[in-house]
C-alpha cells in the first residue's frame, strides 16, 4: 500500500522552496524588474532531479513574489509561470540541456507581458526580451553548471529521485 503523507517529499519541497525564497532577497537588486537575474532562478533545474521540487519551486517563488514589491498580480502570474516551468522541466529531465529551457520561455512571455500591460515598463517584445535574457543567464549560465554538479551526488541529496 502506498503511503498517502510521504515526508521525505514534503522535507525536499521546503528546503527548496526555502532556498528559492532566501536566494531571492539576498539578490533583490537582481530579483525584481525589467532586467531581472533571479539567483534563485537556477534551481529550475531542481525538476530532473526530484518530483519535489515542482511544488518546492512553485511555493517559494509564490513567498518571493509575495513579500516582493511587484504586488498581487506578480503574486499570480510570476508563480503560475514558476510553476508552468518546472512541470515542464520535469517532463524533459531526459534531455538536460532543454531542462532550463522552460523557465526562460514562461518567464519571457508570462512576466514580460507582467511588466508590460500591467506595470508599463516598456512595449512587449522589450519586456519578454529583458526578462528571457535575465532567465537565460540565471537558467543557462548558473542553473546548467549547478545541474551537471548536482549530477555527482544524485543519490545523495535527492531522496525522492525521478524514475
Amino acid at each position: 500500500m502506498k503511503k498517502r503523507f510521504d515526508t521525505t517529499f514534503v522535507v525536499e519541497a521546503s528546503v527548496i522552496a526555502a532556498v528559492y525564497a532566501v536566494l531571492t532577497f539576498v539578490f533583490m537588486p537582481f530579483s525584481y524588474g525589467l532586467m531581472q537575474v533571479r539567483v534563485s532562478e537556477a534551481l529550475t533545474v531542481l525538476p530532473a532531479f526530484t518530483p519535489a521540487a515542482v511544488p518546492g519551486l512553485f511555493v517559494g517563488c509564490l513567498v518571493a513574489n509575495g513579500l516582493g514589491p511587484n504586488g498581487v498580480v506578480d503574486i499570480v502570474v510570476g508563480s503560475a509561470a514558476t510553476l508552468i516551468a518546472a512541470v515542464c522541466s520535469y517532463r524533459l529531465k531526459d534531455h538536460p540541456l532543454l531542462v532550463p529551457l522552460p523557465p526562460v520561455l514562461a518567464n519571457a512571455v508570462l512576466v514580460g507581458w507582467e511588466l508590460s500591460y500591467v506595470y508599463g515598463m516598456g512595449a512587449l517584445p522589450v519586456c519578454m526580451a529583458w526578462v528571457g535574457l535575465g532567465e537565460l543567464i540565471s537558467c543557462y549560465v548558473i542553473g546548467l553548471p549547478l545541474m551537471k554538479l548536482l549530477r555527482k551526488y544524485e543519490g545523495v541529496i535527492f531522496k525522492h529521485r525521478n524514475s
